[in-house]
């Protein structure tokens, strides 16, 4: 962050200083006063369990300089606000604008699927170029993405935001804390179908996005996505067309997939073709590859760098395609952050792409999907099935569907398909059935921690 006084910071963020107290923060801003370090402000944030302000003097003796806080103890010096989450979103908002008056280039992705996966390779695309900030994880939402804004400082010449939506408005909200010159819209599908209600419900947010751009930005939006590319009259910026059809302006050619389910193609754009080996897996990150080559290359880059830097980049964020072979031959794809059934169907498609001894698919439930919840949960244990998968693991009382789509298509109860109560369940299960050779997808939405279960998997066979 760049370094501010605790005036300056009280007057970006519409409080006051509590007594006489001074100082500058000289280091990072944090929510977690266990991560706090010398020259940090801390944000006291009262939550369901927990709140902030009893780990002031905490922060204190981890050598914070002040916290955003609702009310002072003497433990810190206090910039008093009435709302700490605001403050930090106003906070970011002050410091965004001065950076990008000194020529900060903000770029900002957002979709239903894709948004980690792509902002990682985005960031690691830019900083080929130029210092980028770019953060492992999903900082997406109102405390997320103030956070990293303030990770940035002078000397960084890109910011890749990534932008979530659990309901209309929130997009925009994130776009005037941190407004983006390229914005990029990876696709509409199911993820939060039960808030928004519709799929056109879940466009229009994600639109704005595109909404909030200037007139001198870069809308990159993916073509082989109707919704997406219906976007385009939304916006006054210059739009940028992605995809695998021959009209892209960006588009890929020649896909195919190595040993390991990775894609290599050829990145036809302005005009030039240059080959790209993907280190990521799965046929599904060839158009978060496209997308993050519209965003590098409407940030300044040359088509032959942004090839290079998609070649060379790899996977950064934890439980996300993440392949990793047992000492005793069996291989656990740890996909377990979130789901939904366009995630879920790119997994199993990323599954089938790996050579196997049987293809095991671990499922969980996926979350706030509304009305059409069971039929979506029956048609993932079909899609399971149809990919080839031979055993269909579905863990978790919401899961029961899955089990019940892959027997109607065919699969045997018990043999096929099995239905378990819960991770241990699960775990036993497949402690006494995987053998050398085997490949495990496990994947759900984040609030099953199936990710739990597939380190487990990983810790069992370790040293076999």
């Amino acid at each position: 962050m760049i370094r501010l006084t605790l005036d300056e910071i009280a007057a970006a963020v519409d409080g006051r200083v509590a007594g006489t107290a001074s100082g500058a923060v000289t280091g990072t801003v944090t929510l977690d006063s266990r991560t706090v370090a010398p020259g940090d402000l801390f944000v006291a944030v009262a939550g369901e369990r927990v709140d902030g302000h009893d780990f002031l003097g905490a922060a204190a003796a981890a050598g914070a300089v002040a916290a955003l806080a609702t009310r002072a103890d003497g433990a810190l010096p206090c910039v008093l606000v009435d709302d700490p989450v605001a403050a930090l979103g106003r906070l970011a908002a002050a410091v965004h604008r001065r950076l990008t008056d000194g020529g900060l280039q903000t770029l900002a992705i957002t979709g239903s699927s894709g948004k980690t996966s792509t902002k990682d390779l985005l960031g690691q695309v830019l900083a080929t170029a130029g210092p980028t900030v770019s953060p492992p994880g999903s900082y997406n939402n109102d405390i997320g993405l103030p956070l990293t804004v303030l990770d940035a400082d002078e000397d960084t010449r890109f910011l890749v935001l990534e932008m979530g939506a659990r309901g209309p408005g929130h997009i925009a909200r994130l776009c005037r804390v941190a407004p983006p010159r390229v914005g990029v819209v990876l696709n509409v599908g199911s993820a939060h179908l039960g808030e928004f209600g519709s799929a056109d419900g879940i466009a229009a947010a994600k639109g704005e996005l595109v909404e909030a751009l200037p007139a001198d930005g870069t809308a990159v939006l993916n073509a082989d996505d109707p919704r997406v590319l219906g976007m385009a009259p939304r916006t006054r910026a210059r739009v940028v067309a992605t995809g695998r059809a021959a009209g892209a302006d960006v588009r890929a050619e020649a896909v195919a997939l190595d040993e390991a389910g990775r894609a290599h193609f050829t990145l036809a754009a302005a005009g030039e073709t240059h080959p790209v080996a993907l280190q990521v897996v799965g046929e599904h990150q060839v158009a978060n590859a496209l997308s993050a080559a519209g965003a590098a290359l409407a940030a300044g880059m040359a088509p032959a760098a942004v090839a290079a830097g998609l070649a060379a980049a790899g996977p950064r964020s934890r439980w996300r395609m993440e392949v990793t072979r047992r000492d005793d031959g069996v291989t656990v794809i740890n996909d377990a952050y979130n789901a939904n059934p366009e995630s879920m169907r790119a997994g199993l498609a990323a599954l089938a792409g790996l050579p196997a001894r049987r293809r095991i698919a671990v499922l969980g439930a996926m979350a706030e999907l509304g009305a059409g919840a069971a039929e979506e949960h029956r048609r993932l244990g079909r899609d399971a099935v149809a990919a080839g998968v031979a055993l269909v693991v579905a863990v978790g009382s919401d899961a029961v569907g899955i089990a019940e789509g892959a027997a109607a298509a065919g699969a045997r109860e018990g043999e096929g398909t099995v239905h378990v109560p819960d991770r241990a369940a699960a775990r036993e299960l497949l402690t006494e059935v995987l053998v050398p050779g085997d490949v495990v997808l496990v994947k759900a939405s984040r609030s099953y921690g199936l990710e739990v279960l597939a380190e487990d998997l990983l810790a069992t066979g370790a040293g076999a």
